[in-house]
Formats: C-alpha cells, sequence, structure tokens
C-alpha cells in the first residue's frame, strides 16, 4: 500500500473576492521529489503555506503523515519561506541554537559540516553576507532537520547558476527515503533534473500532473517544453 506524505482534498483558499486556491486535490507520495511549477500568481506560495500552517483553508482539508494541520502536523514539516528571515544583526550560530532548541528533529552537526563545505564562518553576520549566502544557510537549516515533509518555496529564485547547482545537490542528498520533497518554482529548466514528479498549477487549480521520467519518454520532451506548452496559450500566462 502507498504511505502518503501529503493529502489536499478539496482545498480552497480566497482572500475576500479573490480566489486563489480552488477546490484543489491531490496526493503525494513518500520518497519522492516533487516540482509544484507554475507561472507567478498560481497558488503556490499560497498552497505551502496551509501546509505549513501559516495560513487558514476557506475549505477544504490537509494531512502531514495522516494528521491535520496543526501542532502534530508542524514538527514533521521543514518550511524554506521565498525570502530570508533573519535579523540582519544576528550571528550564523544564533540561528544554529534556535534551531537546535525549537526542532527536535535538528542535526547540528550536518549543518555546521555543510556550513564549513560552504565556507561560511558560524561567527559571520548575516550583514556581513552575500543574499546567496543568505538563502544557502537558510535551506541548510531547513534540509538538516530530519523532517519527513520538506516545503521549499522558490529555493533557487535569487541566486546565480552556480549556486543553483550547490542548492539543488543538497537538497538531493540530504532527504532520508520516508520523506518528501514539494518545491515550488517557476524555474522549470534549472530544476527539472532533481524531480521525480511534477504538478503544474494555474488560478488554483492542478491543470496537469504526472512522472517527470514518464513525459521524457512518451514526448520526447524535457519538463520545461511541456511547460511551455501547456501554459502559452492559457490566459495570464
Amino acid at each position: 500500500m502507498e504511505q502518503y506524505t501529503l493529502q489536499a482534498t478539496n482545498l480552497t483558499k480566497r482572500y475576500g473576492s479573490a480566489l486563489a486556491l480552488d477546490q484543489l486535490s491531490l496526493s503525494l507520495p513518500q520518497g519522492r521529489i516533487i516540482g509544484l511549477l507554475g507561472p507567478n500568481g498560481s497558488g503556490k506560495t499560497t498552497f505551502i503555506k496551509l501546509v505549513a500552517g501559516l495560513l487558514s483553508p476557506t475549505s477544504g482539508e490537509i494531512r502531514v503523515c495522516g494528521q491535520a494541520v496543526g501542532t502534530g502536523s508542524k514538527a514533521l514539516v521543514s518550511y524554506l519561506p521565498d525570502r530570508p528571515y533573519f535579523s540582519k544583526q544576528a550571528k550564523v550560530t544564533d540561528q544554529l541554537d534556535f534551531f537546535e532548541d525549537f526542532y527536535a528533529d535538528f542535526d547540528r552537526l550536518r549543518a555546521e559540516q555543510m556550513l564549513k563545505a560552504l565556507g561560511i564562518s558560524p561567527q559571520a553576520r548575516f550583514r556581513e553576507l552575500s543574499k546567496g549566502s543568505q538563502e544557502k544557510i537558510q535551506l541548510v537549516l531547513v534540509m538538516s532537520r530530519r523532517a519527513r515533509l520538506y516545503l521549499l518555496d522558490e529555493p533557487i529564485g535569487g541566486v546565480d547558476p552556480a549556486a543553483r547547482d550547490y542548492i539543488l545537490n543538497t537538497i538531493i542528498t540530504n532527504f532520508a527515503p520516508e520523506a518528501t520533497i514539494l518545491i515550488s518554482t517557476h524555474l522549470i529548466a534549472d530544476v527539472e533534473r532533481v524531480l521525480d514528479d511534477f504538478l503544474f498549477l494555474h488560478q488554483g487549480r492542478i491543470l496537469r500532473s504526472g512522472c517527470v521520467d514518464t513525459v521524457r519518454e512518451e514526448t520526447g520532451k524535457s519538463l520545461d517544453e511541456l511547460f511551455r506548452e501547456v501554459f502559452k496559450c492559457l490566459p495570464n500566462c
């Protein structure tokens, strides 16, 4: 029997009269890296924040490893927001201390080893670091948790191509077989090599989903080519 890490059923989210998610349903199995792919404004960040427990749905249900979103589910989820949130005055080691105190599944040694590989001193203050370095640190912290579900919102959006390679390799090599990674991005060509499955999201609905390898085998197209083909005739794309 297939084990699902994340399940959403008839999930709807409104901001006033604006509909961000429209009766969205999906099931994500464990042990997969899945791309949540769509243009800006398609509902990707809204969905991720709902799963992380930062927003409440208008209607519908979300379950993480069978648990409704709440204190129990949050302990299973490691969330990377779409922009750094650290105090500019803080040191890297301050964030290590915070994660170690706050998350029982945080592996500090693992985080320190990755920071060392990046040449980032734990004593450095965030104000002294480039945006790319700050985003790498944020990813290191998130991927150093032994979580069941990793939610990565635009993890490569603000970094240079060389940094993107490091970030993607970090993602590939730092999650357990029983975990699931959901990567939200509109940079399809950069991430498709690490993806097992994909979800195309448009105006709060899933347009298409499937296995990345199957797309290549059956259509002869890359995922990026398929994405452009699917979205080129749609409104607001």
